[in-house]
């Protein structure tokens, strides 16, 4: 495939992530809690992951491989618990803002580890994105916003978890096939919301039915086709590029409020849609220009942490 092909794939993976908020919401005003919202997310994720994995041809992995793609996990599920958790103090357009600010981790990250420092177009392009980021979220045209301490370091936290998921995705199991190390990530990033969110409820069977249809879409759009298209587009077009991309998030996101919730969207809210798209745009075109250099620095490193 071309590198447009990978990094439409990850675009696909960041459009899951802006259709869960429609889903959650959903969920809430029905009735059930965080603890049951993000543990059937995770719970129902995860057996899709394993049914898709046992209709196909299955190729062994080793204990390494598979004790990595589970450690690898576990920010795939800290940032599910980490950004329902700034929920609970801020709203939803400040939460947002916050997680938002993987883009520029994910830039840092790259530089850290890959050591290739960010050009001035990949800078306009963040600058770009966080810029229509603020706009999209109704923050200028909503006006003042509450902050809280907790919800604030909640939503930074989900930030660097979910960034450091991202690198994860383009840099560990590269020689697994996409749907086994999506499901392995699944498991982990699972075994972490139980820990942090006791099952419970799994005992109570008219909650768990009820949450089933959530858990079912949450699980599918949010746990095994987000960690499964990062596993196919990440490693050749690198963690810098790949940040940049899964902002499509926040336009469907916003997207689906309109249309699916009937949510007032100003004209503010939708130029900075528009923004964020100029943003992804424009780094997919750095992207697509340097990419003969950003594929073999990601094999090296690969095949060092292997």
């Amino acid at each position: 495939m071309k590198t447009w092909h990978y990094a439409f794939i990850v675009f696909l993976g960041g459009c899951c992530y802006g259709i869960l908020s429609t889903f959650v919401k959903l969920a809430y005003a029905n009735g059930f809690s965080v603890t049951e919202v993000t543990g059937g997310q995770y719970l129902f994720g995860s057996l899709i992951s394993w049914g898709l994995v046992l209709l196909t041809r299955r190729k062994k992995i080793s204990q390494g491989q598979t004790i990595k793609l589970l450690l690898s996990g576990i920010p795939f599920g800290l940032t599910g618990i980490f950004y329902y958790q700034s929920l609970q103090t801020l709203n939803a357009s400040l939460a947002i803002i916050l997680l938002f600010q993987f883009v520029w981790i994910g830039t840092l990250i790259e530089w850290l580890f890959y050591k290739k420092k960010p050009t001035k177009v990949n800078i306009l392009s963040i600058t770009i994105l966080l810029i229509g980021s603020i706009l999209a979220a109704g923050i200028v045209s909503n006006g003042g916003i509450a902050l809280s301490w907790q919800g604030t370091i909640w939503g930074l936290l989900a930030a660097v978890t979910f960034s450091t998921f991202i690198f994860l995705s383009g840099s560990v199991g590269t020689d697994v096939p996409p749907l086994l190390k999506s499901a392995v990530l699944s498991t982990g990033g699972l075994i972490v919301v139980f820990l942090v969110f006791p099952p419970i409820y799994l005992v109570d069977l008219p909650v768990l039915l009820g949450v089933a249809p959530y858990g079912l879409l949450l699980g599918f759009f949010g746990v095994v086709l987000p960690p499964l298209l990062f596993s196919i587009g990440m490693p050749h077009i690198g963690p810098g590029l790949g940040t940049i991309l899964t902002t499509s998030e926040l336009p469907v996101a916003v997207s689906m409020s309109a249309l699916v919730l009937k949510e007032d969207v100003g004209l503010v809210q939708w130029v900075g849609v528009v923004l964020i798209l100029c943003g992804i745009i424009v780094g997919n075109v750095r992207g697509t220009k340097s990419n003969k250099k950003v594929v073999p620095v990601q094999n090296n490193s690969v095949s060092s942490a292997s």
